[in-house]
């Protein structure tokens, strides 16, 4: 069958051989690939098919050009076949099978370089997460309302839009070199051709300012190599002083090209920063109506500061250290702590002195960027403006009034933290403690012991393992005189969280006579203390009113022109403070990922023991700290000063008349009363009574009235305040209570207007004589009997207690008389003698019968003296007057009939009554008006007061823990303070992880 339609086959071929159309030309079989001539005709030699040599100066290669045929002998073919075009199929696809080998390959390496090309701009692109916040909440889901399709699909057309964009290529011109970084590639001018003007302006250098970066890092990387192959080769071998003058300059000229290289380096960098600090403050403030509408979100340093804020006040009571790191800036006293600090800062922020001590007390500076310069300190909301000189001296005069204060009687130096924040663009985050300069001698005028407490203070914060230590080192000074450097050793001795910082590199290179000692101490060959990294700065010339920007300007100068650098003694990456502070940074932060959920996680465990501890101990009770105590012991003081005024008016006189008869009792009797009864008639007894009492009310009795209403005040609102009210009586108030109300009696005054209208209404008061009815006669008498049987009670204690015990009591209680009770009771005997001889006798004796009374007794063998028979007459006649006054107010009681005549013709006289009506009505007018004046005036200014004292005590933390005491109030302080830090710490580390 094959054989058959083979031969078929060539009769065809022969048909079309010899075919012919009217045109010479060549068959078509041999138009047909040599596959399709071979399968045709498998049995002729194949070798009559070869291909002829190829010609390569002449064609050009290609995988469908047809190969050239030998000339052959073909059969004829019949006209009319032409089967030859459904091999042309075939032989495509063969083509195509080849093809797709290289289309597959090429594909598969363009998209991983494209890939990569990727990845690599993607990574050139700047961190905006930061600055999320800006953009509102509603921008992020403008899908979800809008839709994007018909929107795109109304745009109108490529062409027509490119009409309306402006020429790109104008604008390019004139973008900075900050453009070149963004977008690699752009056809503007790039910042390496405005930094060097040598280089050519071909297209080469259009490829963005990380091309130029990373070809000056490689121009570097090949000059360091360079010149230390030429310095090998000019120091090795033994024929070094041989060598040709050629080699060393051409060493000279390699390490001059390098040092220039490496300041273009540096320039293209500071100006890159420069330019991304603007556009980061122009982004920062952009749209401020719509920042200040939003709540402003904290940054991530300001999160952590707040965390360490609170550390600070807390009293780790449960094993619970603050170990979370901080930059920890020590140093030898004068060595330039501050002026590091300052120029990480960016401003003269602290107060400088010319060798005395400045910095008297920790101060932690949190460092954060932000679009303006400014200032604040924790527990203050103004704000200072650092670009503004005023600001600065008023912001360094603070600092220096807070360091004194804090310092206690008779120290030099506090244990207190000053908390600063300072924002700024282009700021390095990071939290810095300065802490007071280590000294070894104590001078005058210092403390003894503030050489041991700037120790004590400055191990307490290089003792935590996170802290990173930045060691400041005069390099003006002989090494050998550092302090500072034995003690960093001590903390670190591995030297894996230190940083040495070497300062007044320009004067130790003018006065060191060896330069390599400098590079010595760099290297950290000289010390024995370890570092991570050795830094050189220059903090200025030493002038207090040099600015941040010439400082870095001298700095940048300095090390352009130092021999230190030209030699290799220091590496670029070794000096200047920028330097520093950014390796400060990457330090900090790294320390901060390392040792943050460490922390969390102790402060968890904390809280729980907290937390189980006043469970077991406080069941029943809320977790109330110190301040919400406050609050609660507030409310309940508030309600009781209202509480005063609740009091019957009823209560309030009967209270303020019995104190105030109290109070004047003694002088009306003493006073007015008996001087008065003394008198022969009535006209005189009254006389005397009126003249007395109005001697009483001008000068003595509305002070005492007054008096009286405010002890009356004080007792009530006392009563009120330490009265327990049952079961809800917390006794852990107590202390407050008594301290507020101590407080306010101690700055409440009465109104001083309040005793001369008193005056006028007691003077008028004790003025009326009319007794209007028999009801008021009476309660006159009851008053005045009251009134007498009291008095005559306190004279007979007195009497009993001069004679002594009677019989009945020497009887049954076994109780017996002292000699001088003896005595006395001879001459009370003696005078009670002379009184019933004669019962109108005088209140006083006469010299004639105090010698009589004497002989008397000298004749019973009783001596005695005259002092002693007057006071014994005077409390024997007081007696004996005090019941004749008793036995006339019952005489008394049927004469207010006469009294109404006047006493006429009647031998009754009732002028003592009348006395005491007239007190009695006083005093009742007298509690009326101070009652008026209590619940109108008195109570509520009081109530002010009262609020005044615990917005006081409110403010003085002091106060309210010295007020505020217990293991329950100390228990649940702790279990607020642990809750608010790992709630803080928690947050900060999610922020943490998002900007990763």
């Amino acid at each position: 069958m094959w054989r058959t339609r083979v031969a078929a086959a060539c009769v065809i071929c022969r048909s079309l051989a010899n075919s012919s159309y009217g045109i010479k030309r060549k068959s078509p079989l041999q138009n047909l690939h040599l596959i399709s001539r071979s399968i045709h005709h498998p049995y002729y030699p194949s070798s009559k098919f070869q291909r002829s040599p190829l010609r390569i100066s002449v064609q050009l290669f290609s995988s469908l050009n047809r190969l050239p045929l030998r000339k052959t002998k073909l059969l004829d073919v019949k006209y009319g076949y032409q089967s030859h075009r459904n091999f042309w199929l075939a032989r495509l696809a063969s083509r195509l099978l080849k093809l797709r080998y290289l289309i597959l390959g090429s594909a598969v390496g363009g998209g991983y370089t494209a890939k990569k090309t990727y990845d690599q701009w993607k990574d050139m692109m700047p961190d905006l997460d930061e600055y999320k916040w800006i953009v509102p909440d509603f921008i992020w889901e403008l899908d979800e309302h809008l839709d994007f399709e018909k929107i795109i699909k109304a745009l109108p057309d490529a062409d027509d839009l490119a009409k309306l964009l402006p020429d790109f290529d104008k604008i390019g011109e004139s973008f900075t070199s900050l453009k070149g970084f963004f977008s690699p590639g752009s056809p503007g001018e790039t910042a390496f051709r405005a930094t060097d003007q040598g280089y050519d302006n071909d297209k080469e250098y259009k490829k963005g300012l990380l091309g130029e970066l990373i070809l000056l890092q490689q121009q570097i990387q090949q000059h360091e190599e360079e010149a230390r192959r030429a310095a090998g080769q000019y120091n090795m071998g033994p024929s070094q002083q041989k060598r040709k003058v050629s080699d060393k300059e051409k060493i000279d000229q390699l390490q001059e090209e390098l040092l220039r290289t490496q300041l273009k380096y540096q320039r293209m960098l500071e100006r890159l920063e420069k330019e991304n600090k603007e556009l980061r403050k122009l982004v920062l403030q952009r749209d401020d109506k719509g920042i200040h509408q939003r709540k402003l979100k904290k940054s991530l340093i300001d999160m952590y500061s707040e965390v360490l804020d609170i550390l600070s006040d807390y009293d780790a009571s449960y094993n619970t250290q603050d170990h979370l790191p901080r930059v920890v800036v020590v140093g030898d006293q004068s060595a330039g702590k501050t002026s590091v600090l300052e120029m990480i800062a960016q401003a003269r922020i602290f107060p400088r002195g010319s060798g005395e001590m400045m910095t008297r007390s920790p101060v932690k500076v949190t460092l954060s960027e932000g679009p303006h310069h400014v200032a604040l300190f924790k527990d203050s909301s103004r704000e200072f403006d650092l670009t503004k000189e005023e600001d600065l001296a008023a912001l360094r005069n603070e600092i220096e009034i807070r360091m004194r204060n804090s310092v206690k009687e008779g120290c030099t130096v506090s244990t207190e933290t000053i908390s600063l924040s300072v924002k700024g663009p282009g700021l390095q985050r990071m939290v810095l403690v300065d802490l007071p300069g280590v000294i070894s001698t104590v001078t005058s005028g210092m403390a003894p012991d503030t050489k041991e407490t700037i120790f004590s203070i400055s191990k307490a914060y290089m003792q935590n393992p996170n802290a990173i230590i930045l060691c400041i080192q005069d390099g003006s000074v002989d090494a050998e005189r550092s302090i500072v450097t034995d003690l960093v050793s001590q903390m670190d001795p591995q030297g894996k969280r230190t940083i040495f910082v070497l300062t007044k590199v320009d004067l130790a290179e003018k006065n060191t006579a060896s330069p390599s000692r400098i590079q010595q101490i760099i290297e950290g060959k000289l010390f024995p203390m370890k570092a991570l990294g050795y830094f050189a700065v220059v903090t200025g010339k030493g002038n207090s009113s040099e600015s941040i920007e010439s400082i870095k300007e001298y700095e940048e100068e300095f090390f352009q022109n130092s021999k230190l650098l030209k030699t290799c003694m220091l590496k670029a990456h070794q000096v200047t403070t920028k330097n520093l502070s950014l390796a400060v940074s990457d330090c900090f932060w790294k320390m901060v990922r390392e040792s943050v959920e460490q922390q969390a996680d102790a402060f968890k465990a904390t809280r729980f023991n907290l937390e189980t501890e006043w469970k077991n101990n406080y069941p029943r009770l809320r977790e109330l700290d110190r301040n919400e105590l406050f609050e609660k012991a507030k409310n309940e003081i508030l309600d009781e000063v209202i509480s005063l005024t609740q009091v019957t008016p009823k209560h309030w006189e009967e209270i303020l008349q019995k104190t105030l008869w109290e109070r004047v009792s003694t002088h009306v009797i003493e006073n007015i009363y008996l001087p008065a009864a003394q008198t022969m008639n009535s006209g005189t007894f009254n006389t005397t009574v009126d003249i007395k009492l109005k001697q009483w009310t001008d000068k003595q009795l509305p002070n005492k009235a007054v008096e009286v209403a405010w002890e009356t005040l004080q007792e009530e609102f006392s009563r009120f305040m330490t009265e327990q009210k049952g079961k809800e009586h917390d006794d852990i108030f107590d202390k407050l209570k008594q301290a507020v109300k101590e407080e306010t009696i101690k700055r409440h005054k009465w109104n001083e207007r309040a005793e001369d209208s008193l005056r006028v209404i007691q003077h008028n008061a004790l003025e009326d004589r009319s007794i209007s009815d028999k009801q008021q006669w009476d309660a006159a008498i009851h008053f005045m009997e009251e009134t007498l049987q009291s008095r005559l009670k306190d004279t007979e204690s007195v009497i009993e207690d001069m004679v002594g015990p009677d019989w009945k009591k020497r009887w049954l209680y076994w109780i017996g008389r002292t000699k001088e009770q003896n005595i006395r009771n001879e001459t009370r005997n003696e005078l009670e003698k002379l009184i019933k001889c004669n019962e109108e006798h005088a209140a006083y004796l006469a010299n004639d019968e105090v010698t009589t009374v004497r002989k008397n007794l000298e004749a019973r063998g009783v001596t005695v003296d005259s002092c002693l028979i007057k006071d014994t007459w005077h409390q024997i006649y007081r007696r004996y007057f005090l019941k004749t006054a008793l036995n006339h107010c019952n005489l008394c009681r049927r004469g207010f009939y006469y009294y109404q005549r006047h006493f006429v013709d009647s031998e009754l006289e009732c002028n003592d009554i009348v006395l005491f009506w007239r007190i009695q009505r006083m005093l009742a007018i007298t509690a009326n008006t101070l009652r008026q004046q209590l619940t109108n005036t008195e109570v509520r200014r009081l109530e002010k007061n009262v609020k005044e004292v615990l917005e006081d005590f409110a403010e003085d933390n002091e106060k309210k823990v010295k007020l505020l005491t217990g293991k329950r109030v100390q228990l649940a302080e702790d279990l607020k303070k642990v809750r608010e830090i790992q709630e803080k710490l928690e947050a900060f580390i999610e922020a943490l992880h998002q900007e990763k």
